[in-house]
């Protein structure tokens, strides 16, 4: 009778959402589709968001941390030792719990929807604060008896994609509506979201980044500077050879996005793009913001762009999310980390007419097309 009602009428109040997969700027952002469809369902809930993350200091926190479907967020450290460094051991499950309940504070709860899918952990986790708030508890039956931690379950994840028909792998952005099935909650096409926050709202006044008339402006992600994701990180000829491309067809002015170890790379682009254009006397702005932007002025920088061209990184999903044109550049097949919806494109290895054809037509949802 307590579940029956409480996802009647008016529904929960207060719905906090479990996770502990991963850090990353675009992991956590494809969790909003979620939370944009359990708004959609209730829209005076409280959404309550709660990561389990290895250590401290993730740039994602800031991004995340005003989230606006979000009514609180709260990051908890739950691994012992140094970013990087071994051994890292995981907190014990009694002081992982303390940490939450000192979090939460009294917040009162209405649903514990754990969103992951594999371990035990947050089965625990959902189980103990449902019983400590009178809550209840909602996750994925991901293997025999993983039920026996929800009041509420869903099929596993398998189940979840031959029901949608869906491929493997399933596109990242589903992974949190496998345990939302339980509430009959469907996607249907929702996509991901952002929208800046106060201090991005007033960096990108302050800017000043006004498109010069007759010219569009571009933001450049090239990215991927770490070492386990240089292999997504376009080719430097390849990426050249398709700006030069959209320069001759399009006056632009080109800005540059990155991390301060992204720098250098940005810099080389500068370099070898002016070169290339002074030969063939061609004119276009170019900036490099590498390493001087916090997440969210990088979020307002994005909002400025009449198109967004990244590499499959952080940047990426965030310009979705804003609803800016995008074009993804892949150097290979990746569908767990395609977008499907309008104003985005994304490309494995283009060649430069195809890049130019495209950004042509991104940048033609700016004219009103």
């Amino acid at each position: 009778m307590l579940k029956q009602g409480l996802l009647q009428g008016a529904g929960p109040k207060n719905i906090l959402l479990l996770k502990s997969h991963s850090m990353g700027v675009g992991d956590l952002l494809r969790s909003s589709a979620a939370w944009a469809a359990l708004k959609a369902r209730w829209p005076s809930v409280r959404l309550h968001f709660c990561m389990l993350s290895n250590h401290e200091g993730y740039v994602a926190q800031e991004l995340i941390g005003s989230h606006h479907l979000l009514s609180s967020v709260h990051f908890i450290t739950a691994k012992s030792g140094k970013p990087g460094g071994k051994p890292q051991h995981n907190i014990p499950l009694k002081e992982l719990m303390s940490r939450i309940s000192r979090s939460l504070g009294d917040q009162p709860l209405d649903l514990v929807i754990d969103c992951e899918m594999a371990g035990i952990r947050t089965s625990l986790i959902s189980r103990r604060i449902a019983k400590l708030k009178s809550a209840v508890s909602v996750g994925v039956a991901q293997f025999p008896l993983r039920s026996i931690f929800y009041d509420i379950s869903a099929p596993s994840s398998r189940a979840y994609q031959q029901t949608n028909g869906l491929s493997k792998p399933m596109d990242y952005t589903e992974r949190d509506f496998v345990a939302l099935a339980a509430l009959g909650i469907e996607r249907s096409g929702i996509p991901i979201n952002l929208r800046l926050s106060p201090k991005g709202l007033a960096w990108k006044q302050g800017a000043g980044l006004h498109a010069v008339p007759g010219r569009k402006l571009v933001v450049l992600n090239i990215g991927c500077g770490t070492a386990d994701a240089l292999i997504k990180r376009p080719a430097m000829p390849e990426l050249l050879a398709s700006f030069m491309a959209l320069c001759e067809a399009i006056p632009l002015d080109i800005h540059l996005i990155g991390a301060a170890f992204e720098k250098d790379v940005n810099t080389a682009f500068i370099q070898q793009l002016s070169e290339n254009l002074a030969q063939r006397k061609l004119a276009c702005g170019l900036k490099n913001w590498a390493g001087q932007l916090s997440i969210e002025e990088s979020a307002a920088l994005l909002d400025c762009a009449d198109l967004v061209v990244s590499s499959d990184s952080g940047p990426y999903h965030m310009a979705v999310a804003l609803g800016v044109p995008t074009l993804c550049w892949f150097n290979f097949q990746n569908p767990s980390a395609v977008h499907l919806q309008t104003k985005v494109n994304c490309m494995i290895r283009p060649s430069a007419q195809e890049f130019c054809a495209s950004s042509i037509a991104l940048l033609s949802f700016g004219l009103g097309e």
